[in-house]
């Protein structure tokens, strides 16, 4: 039997989810609020709409049938956009407002993991009144992570030691306008993502991801939506053992089971550190890169997914190809704190060589496809090794030129590689 799936969202994730869904038994239509190249050509249908307003969002469902839907964005989900599909009778793999707080609320999240005893969670405090705040950053006896409680795509949280100090971090406190700010320990260590396919109090979990935040090379510059991820062969990564990564698995089963009724995908981001795993945050969907990385090795059919967690099945066992991934992401000259748009996209997926292209954040016009302020296009690499995935995605980028474009070059580079391995050596000794 066909499905008619709604995929909301139009980035570079929701190109990956496009791509997954392309040779299953489904039509697939998408709404966002930009037009993607590449989610338009593998779809029956594109409607350019606003993604957190619900009503526009079931409209088109119903007008194209859906039978089910998946929503990318976590601005979306925060909008209840999952809450109005499944009223209007479209199971929606992705939760609802209230679970989805286990993202959109920082504050929630660690009184959430206080409460249900979930394991890893950093000492921390939340704060309305920001001279009470910055009162806890002198008395604090260490350095702390400040993270504004709401959405900020990424880019929102300042860590003493790293990129501010003390003076600083409570500069940065009194002039924001956010209405809650976290304070937390900061986590020293090496971060990691596992993402996970939740539905009907059951989880299955994909590869472990290490996303590169920094903006330029050698880790250096401000946070950023991610510029680009690398997995390798086995579930794990080069710097940590399999007991580490089922350790960050019982994380989010610890979650499931305290979140009743969750349903889509479960994105933890862990520090793996002298003192075993600790969580930094998680996500209420597939992060981005993150998807470039997993979706495009995994062998299970993705709606076979779709229709067990709808029709209260058991999820399928997932199989992945034992292969190591690179993702790289373009991005406009600028980005993030002063992004250049307009410049010509010279890459499609002819011209990209044997790697995978996902666009992201462009704009289409008749006589091309152009940059916009936000991250524009992905090459994802797939091959036996890192090094190997890493060449395949370099000569993608080769292929397509830089100009009015930056890529972090160093992204699965095997010295980088092996930095994070020797500094996961050093703090364990």
């Amino acid at each position: 039997m066909t499905e008619t799936v709604l995929l909301v969202g139009g980035g570079g994730r929701e190109h990956a989810i496009a791509r997954a869904l392309a040779d299953s038994d489904a039509d697939l239509y998408a709404c966002a609020g930009n037009r993607n190249p590449g989610i338009a050509d593998l779809s029956e249908g594109f409607e350019t709409l606003d993604t957190t307003t619900p009503p526009a969002v079931v409209s088109y469902a119903e007008e194209v049938e859906a039978d089910l839907a998946v929503i990318g964005p976590e601005a979306a989900l925060e909008a209840g956009v999952a809450d109005a599909l499944d009223e209007a009778g479209i199971y929606t793999f992705g939760p609802q407002e209230e679970e989805a707080r286990i993202e959109t609320d920082k504050g929630f999240q660690r009184r959430f993991m206080e409460k249900h005893d979930v394991p890893g969670c950093p000492d921390f405090e939340e704060f309305r009144d920001a001279e009470a705040a910055c009162e806890y950053v002198d008395e604090y006896d260490g350095d702390l992570a400040i993270k504004p409680a709401g959405l900020t795509g990424g880019k929102g949280v300042r860590v003493m030691g790293d990129q501010v100090d003390a003076e600083e971090a409570k500069e940065y406190i009194r002039d924001s306008d956010y209405d809650r700010i976290v304070l937390e320990e900061r986590l020293i260590g090496e971060e990691f993502t596992v993402q996970a396919f939740v539905a009907n109090g059951e989880l299955r979990v994909t590869p472990a991801v290490q996303d590169h935040k920094r903006a330029y090379e050698g880790d250096e510059g401000p946070n950023t939506g991610g510029m680009g991820s690398y997995s390798d062969g086995s579930l794990e990564l080069p710097f940590m053992t399999e007991d580490e990564y089922h350790d960050a698995v019982d994380v989010l089963r610890a979650v499931v089971d305290a979140l009743d009724g969750y349903k889509g995908v479960l994105y933890g981001q862990f520090m793996l550190t002298a003192e075993g795993i600790k969580v930094v945050e998680f996500n209420a969907r597939f992060g981005d890169p993150e998807a470039m990385n997993t979706l495009p090795i995994l062998n299970t059919d993705f709606l076979d997914v779709l229709t067990a967690a709808r029709d209260d099945e058991k999820l399928p066992k997932l199989e992945f190809q034992r292969q190591a991934t690179v993702c790289k992401y373009a991005v406009p000259d600028g980005y993030p704190t002063d992004p250049e748009s307009g410049a010509k996209v010279q890459i499609d997926a002819d011209s990209a060589g044997d790697a995978l292209l996902f666009y992201a954040s462009v704009d289409e016009r008749d006589d091309g496809i152009y940059t916009t302020t936000s991250r524009s296009f992905a090459v994802v690499g797939v091959d036996d090794s890192i090094t190997e995935a890493e060449e395949v995605a370099e000569d993608a980028l080769q292929r397509a030129g830089t100009e009015g474009l930056r890529v972090r070059h160093d992204i699965g580079k095997p010295d980088l590689v092996k930095r994070r391995i020797d500094h996961m050596a050093e703090l364990r000794d």
